[in-house]
């Protein structure tokens, strides 16, 4: 952190300023960050947006796309121009009907000045014409459109948005979403949510997706390619949707014998979690050669790799706890994110149990017992690990065994019941570490600042562990196939 020494007469001057009312404030430009320090030019400030409406049209041989991206958002400040996180090349901008002047500036920023300055509180309708080649481009080094051999996909975090449409990309920032693609006959358009309808015409067919409840910007997906669609129900009476690319080889039988069990997996986690946040349910399998996985809402994303070795319901366990752990309840900023991977490798430790094959505890165990003292490890603070650390192996096994050590704790009965409530007590909204340690102890009725502190925040091993170290580790039979899932979320960035 740094800090700036500021004179007195600066600070006189400061005073002056904050003793004019807000009305007779110059309208300013909002900022080109929400604030977030892992990444403090990600989102911006200024708006917030209630709805994105996307009209897209793409072409799988060439990688094209063209786009019109309509906003709705409701000013949150009086301004005098707004950024959206985008990279495409922009043709046109209108806000409020009038065009607008709008220019680029750092690795991703569209700077847009509408006609005539916002009002604090003013609902604002802003929409986007754009094209270009999405895997053409790069920032901070990397892209988040991964070209396949039949068309393209959009997926990755912390940021995939930036390659395919116009948005305030923070977490911070959910909206709902309308997404309809016209792609050529024979390919599909896979997205999240709901499928609302398709048509076709003269050799194009438009698919017309819906998310109807708070989705964060990287949670949004947008895959093209040819792909096996199958569909069904939970037991539930949630609608799922499928996709698996036609050129998976291989990793075919295994990728549809691991993510046709959403349903049933999604049933079994609502035991725990609640029921599902969703309207909507799925998986989708696209030709990539990317490693990870990810939680795209009601539609996790998974990489062929993830089956390379066979069937892997852990990673569909994962990645649907995801949907109360990290997309129903998103977190508060970047440095929160033990409140999504913590919780999604726990989630696979139940599963664990569920199926005999290893207690919570006894990977608990395991876990603690493999990593001595001097390891790396436990260098990484799960609770805040760092933008460098954010996906660290710590911030997943560390962070599943501060649950075990927080229900050795508070017992059975209190850690379920926080499991299931906190997916309900914060729906659609956001939460940090610290919402969760408050939430914990209003539940449990415990002060549980040393035990938080102990397992999320010490840079060492803990001395006196909430678990169990056996003296000889044995790994439970498990182990295998949630190490296969240690890549998970490592995007290569």
């Amino acid at each position: 952190m740094h800090r700036r020494l500021i004179p007195s007469g600066a600070l006189a001057a400061a005073s002056l300023m904050l003793a004019v009312p807000a009305s007779a404030a110059s309208p300013s430009p909002g900022a080109p960050g929400i604030g977030d320090p892992y990444y403090p030019s990600y989102g911006n400030g200024g708006y917030d947006v209630s709805h994105y409406d996307l009209r897209l049209k793409y072409q799988p041989a060439t990688d094209e796309l063209e786009g019109t991206a309509t906003l709705l958002a409701t000013t949150t400040q009086d301004l005098s121009r707004f950024d959206l996180d985008f990279l495409l090349d922009v043709s046109e901008v209108r806000v409020n009907g009038s065009r607008a002047a709008f220019a680029t500036s750092g690795e991703h920023e569209l700077e847009i000045t509408p006609r005539t300055p916002l009002a604090k509180g003013t609902a604002v309708t802003v929409v986007v014409r754009y094209s270009g080649v999405p895997s053409s481009k790069q920032a901070y080094g990397f892209t988040s459109w991964h070209r396949t051999p039949d068309g393209g996909v959009g997926a990755n975090e912390p940021e995939a948005a930036w390659w395919w449409f116009p948005s305030n990309d923070h977490p911070l920032d959910k909206a709902t979403y309308d997404v309809s693609v016209l792609v050529p006959d024979g390919s599909q358009a896979i997205s999240n949510g709901t499928l609302q309808s398709t048509s076709s015409r003269l050799g194009w067919t438009r698919w017309n997706w819906r998310s109807n409840k708070p989705q964060a910007t990287y949670l949004a997906t947008l895959a093209v390619g040819r792909f096996h669609l199958t569909t069904g129900t939970t037991e539930s009476g949630i609608p799922v949707v499928n996709a698996y690319s036609k050129d998976l080889g291989d990793n075919y039988g295994a990728a549809r014998a691991s993510v046709e069990r959403t349903g049933e997996v999604a049933d079994w986690l609502a035991e725990y979690f609640g029921p599902y946040p969703f309207n909507s349910l799925g998986g989708y399998v696209p030709n990539t050669n990317t490693g990870y996985a990810l939680e795209t809402q009601t539609r996790p994303f998974y990489s062929p790799r993830q089956f390379a070795n066979g069937t892997n319901v852990s990673v569909v366990v994962h990645e649907l706890a995801h949907q109360w752990y990290g997309d129903a309840v998103s977190v508060a900023g970047w440095k929160d994110i033990w409140v999504n991977e913590g919780f999604a490798r726990y989630a696979q430790w139940l599963w664990s149990e569920h199926e005999n094959e290893g207690t919570a505890q006894e990977l608990a165990d395991y876990v603690y017992a493999v990593h001595p003292a001097d390891d790396p490890f436990w260098t990484v603070k799960p609770g805040d690990p760092g933008p460098e650390n954010q996906f660290d192996l710590a911030v997943y096994d560390r962070g599943a065994l501060a649950l075990q050590a927080l229900r050795n704790e508070i017992g059975d009965t209190d850690f379920l019941a926080i499991l299931k409530g906190w997916p309900t007590r914060f729906a659609y909204g956001n939460a940090s570490v610290a919402d969760f340690r408050a939430y914990a102890e209003q539940v449990s009725g415990e002060s549980l600042g040393a035990l938080f502190d102990t397992w999320l925040f010490q840079a060492s091993k803990p001395a006196a562990p909430a678990v169990r170290a056996s003296a000889v580790p044995v790994a439970p039979k498990s182990w295998k196939a949630i190490a296969a899932t240690n890549s998970v979320h490592d995007d290569g960035h």
